[in-house]
């Protein structure tokens, strides 16, 4: 009982604790477990869009994007037209963290485990200095 106690009275001046809050950090409040797709800042500033991206926004249910708030709507637009094509829910998150993730593409609420989230291309590699000596 007392212990009970502690715990309301801690969740009433903390708040509840949060699961997992690094990753949250990074992928822009959802989990890796969730993610179909994560694109990183630059691959979302490059010209035109990712099949990848349009394909999981036009034929997955339970979905929902999220996109940096630290990038100009302008970088972005074209995600968020193609989301509301679709009826997608998006969120445009304020990152009170450094990441260098652009967008994800997540489930809701369902984990899906999927082994590679990321499109390696050169603007993945610029992002995360791959191949620099």
């Amino acid at each position: 009982m007392e212990d009970k106690l502690k715990d309301i009275i801690n969740r009433g001046l903390y708040g509840n604790p949060e699961i997992k809050p690094e990753e949250r950090n990074i992928f822009l409040t959802t989990i890796i477990e969730r993610i179909h797709l994560a694109l990183t800042k630059k691959q979302v500033i490059h010209k035109g869009m990712y099949d990848q991206a349009v394909t999981l926004l036009s034929k997955s249910n339970n979905i929902h994007l999220y996109i940096n708030g630290n990038l100009s709507y302008s970088l972005y637009s074209n995600y968020v037209k193609e989301a509301n094509k679709h009826n997608i829910p998006f969120t445009v998150v304020n990152a009170n963290e450094q990441t260098p993730i652009g967008l994800v593409i997540a489930t809701e609420n369902q984990a899906i485990n999927k082994s590679d989230i990321f499109i390696k291309d050169s603007f993945y590699e610029m992002e995360f200095h791959i191949n620099e000596k």
